[in-house]
């Protein structure tokens, strides 16, 4: 057993916060990664093309997820799925959001594969 005592605050590029509970940085984990997000109004990033899955849980807002079949709007209360190798681009609507993103092996920013 093993208690983790906070989160990591994982630095990023236009204003979202990532606090990494569990992963490489905060635990050593490289099976598994678990952050809490939050992403202002309107935020984006570059499409990806993950060699991970992705859970992600909306607690508050919207993620926009773009995919290859369109956009999926997922609101508070709502989770999403995304496949190794598929590729996608999440992004926030006018309110911004907060929620969860869990990935199987944990996330790395080399095996994230952005754009």
């Amino acid at each position: 057993m093993r208690k983790i005592e906070g989160a990591t605050r994982i630095p990023v590029p236009g204003g979202k916060v990532i606090e990494e509970h569990i992963g490489r940085v905060n635990s050593e984990d490289e099976s598994i990664s678990i952050a809490h997000m939050v992403a202002p109004a309107n935020w984006e990033e570059p499409a990806q093309t993950p060699s991970f899955t992705e859970y992600t849980v909306v607690l508050r807002g919207t993620v926009l997820v773009e995919h290859a079949g369109g956009v999926t709007e997922v609101s508070a209360g709502q989770s999403i799925v995304t496949s190794p190798g598929e590729k996608v681009r999440y992004s926030t609507g006018a309110e911004g959001a907060e929620y969860v993103a869990v990935c199987l092996p944990a996330f790395a920013p080399d095996t994230a594969n952005r754009d």
